[in-house]
């Protein structure tokens, strides 16, 4: 709760000035304060647009625009230019080439599941594997009760951020969503760039 500012009455002023009158200045270089401090000489805010009329069961016009200005993590990648050879990116979005290892992130938190991606990506570049699919499940709806939205999926959304983050991004030739038969909008497809 604010409360409004209290002003000094004709008396309380009279003293002051009488008082002032009376005091030297610590800095007598410095300019005095304008008498803009009186509340009668402030700017006027302009007043505020009167209110529409609205009846019970009007329909309402959404004048604000949604809150999510991100873009989604599926559009996100979805955006991402095609690195590899365009027959064999078809191929694999249409899920007819099977990984060569996959890693199931399901259950780990942030700090689990990071160490734990480095090392298995690290590990495939390491063993020359092409296709590798990395499960990171599609989240657990929960009911948000704070005003910040919540992203549903925090490892599916941030798997492909740290897989753009050295030391992987130089292994990593092309992310997308894998095929529903690969477990669709909870997984990925990471194609890795040749061992040399």
């Amino acid at each position: 709760m604010t409360r409004k500012p209290r002003h000094l009455s004709p008396e309380e002023r009279a003293l002051w000035d009488r008082v002032a009158e009376r005091t030297t200045p610590l800095h007598p270089t410095r300019p005095e304060l304008p008498e803009a401090l009186d509340p009668s000489a402030r700017p006027k805010t302009p007043p505020k647009p009167p209110l529409k009329r609205f009846k019970v069961g009007q329909a309402v016009t959404a004048t604000t625009p949604p809150h999510d200005l991100s873009p989604s993590i599926e559009d996100d990648v979805a955006k991402s230019p095609v690195a590899m050879d365009k027959k064999r990116f078809g191929k694999m979005k249409k899920g007819k080439l099977t990984p060569e290892a996959r890693i199931d992130l399901h259950g780990l938190t942030l700090a689990q599941a990071h160490p734990a991606l480095v090392r298995f990506v690290l590990e495939s570049v390491a063993d020359g594997r092409r296709l590798v699919l990395v499960i990171t499940g599609k989240g657990k709806a929960r009911e948000s009760t704070g005003p910040i939205p919540e992203r549903l999926g925090v490892l599916r959304h941030q798997v492909p951020h740290w897989l753009n983050l050295p030391p992987l991004s130089s292994h990593v030739l092309q992310i997308t969503e894998s095929h529903l038969k690969h477990g669709g909008r909870g997984a990925y497809y990471v194609y890795l760039r040749r061992a040399r």
